[in-house]
C-alpha cells in the first residue's frame, strides 16, 4: 500500500514515469511511420484516424468517469485546456484532412504539447488513470502531427504562423469568457500551474501572460524554421 501511494505522487521531471512514456511513444511513432510507407494511402489515413479516435475517446471516458466517481468541478475539470480540447477534436482533422486545419494545429500541437511533455503537470503518477490520459493525449497528438508531416508530406507556409497565432487569440478570448463565468483558471490565464513550467521564468501574473503572448510568434517561427530550410534546400537541389 505504501509503495502504491508513493507511485501515485506527482510526476517528477526526468523520473522514469516521465522518460519511459516518451521513449515508448518515440518507438511507436517511428514504427508507425515506417509501416505507413508500405501500405495504401487509404490505409494510411484509416490508421491515423483510428489513433485520433482512440485519443479522443480516452479523454471523453476520463471525464465521464470522473463525473460519476468524483466531485467533478466545472471550475477545474472541464477539458478546456488546449491539449485536452485538441485531443477531443483531433478526429475531425484526421477525417477531413483540411490543410487550413493543419496550418493551425501544427503550431498549437508542437508548441503546446512539447511544453507539456518536457514539464509534465500530473498530480498522480503511474498507474493512475490521469497518468495514462495525460501521456496518451500529449504524446498521441505529437504522433499524429508528425505522421501527417512525414507520411502525408504536409508542410506549413510562412503565413501559417500568423493564421495559427490569430486562431489562438480566438481560443484565448473564449477561455477568458469561460474563466470569468466560472471563476476558473483554464489555460492558466489567472495563475500559473502548480508544477514547474516555462511560465515560471516569465514573472508573476499578469506579466507571464504578456511575455507568453510576445514570444508566441517567435516560437512559432522557430517551429517553422526547419520547414523553411527544407524548402530552400529542395529548391536549390532542383536548380
Amino acid at each position: 500500500m505504501i509503495a502504491l501511494m508513493t507511485a501515485l505522487n506527482r510526476v517528477q521531471i526526468l523520473s522514469l514515469e516521465h522518460l519511459i512514456p516518451i521513449g515508448l511513444a518515440f518507438v511507436f511513432t517511428v514504427v508507425l511511420i515506417r509501416h505507413a510507407r508500405i501500405i495504401s494511402s487509404e490505409s494510411q489515413q484509416r490508421i491515423i484516424h483510428h489513433i485520433a479516435i482512440f485519443i479522443s475517446v480516452t479523454v471523453i471516458i476520463f471525464h465521464m468517469y470522473n463525473m460519476v466517481t468524483t466531485n467533478y468541478n466545472l471550475r477545474t475539470d472541464l477539458p478546456l485546456y488546449l491539449c485536452s480540447l485538441l485531443a477531443i477534436i483531433i478526429p475531425i482533422f484526421t477525417f477531413y484532412r483540411k490543410y487550413w486545419m493543419f496550418e493551425i494545429l501544427v503550431f498549437w500541437i508542437i508548441a503546446g504539447t512539447l511544453q507539456g511533455v518536457m514539464t509534465p503537470d500530473i498530480a498522480e503518477g503511474f498507474p493512475s488513470l490521469d497518468y495514462f490520459r495525460y501521456w496518451i493525449v500529449h504524446l498521441g497528438l505529437l504522433t499524429i502531427i508528425f505522421y501527417n508531416i512525414i507520411v502525408f508530406k504536409l508542410k506549413p507556409k510562412f503565413n501559417s504562423v500568423f493564421k495559427s497565432f490569430f486562431a489562438l487569440q480566438l481560443y484565448v478570448v473564449m477561455i477568458i469568457a469561460i474563466n470569468y463565468l466560472l471563476d476558473a483558471n483554464y489555460f492558466y490565464l489567472n495563475r500559473k500551474p502548480e508544477s514547474a513550467s516555462l511560465l515560471d521564468y516569465f514573472g508573476d501574473w499578469p506579466y507571464y501572460i504578456i511575455v507568453a503572448q510576445l514570444i508566441i510568434i517567435p516560437f512559432f517561427l522557430l517551429i517553422y524554421l526547419p520547414f523553411y530550410i527544407s524548402e530552400v534546400r529542395k529548391k536549390s537541389l532542383s536548380k
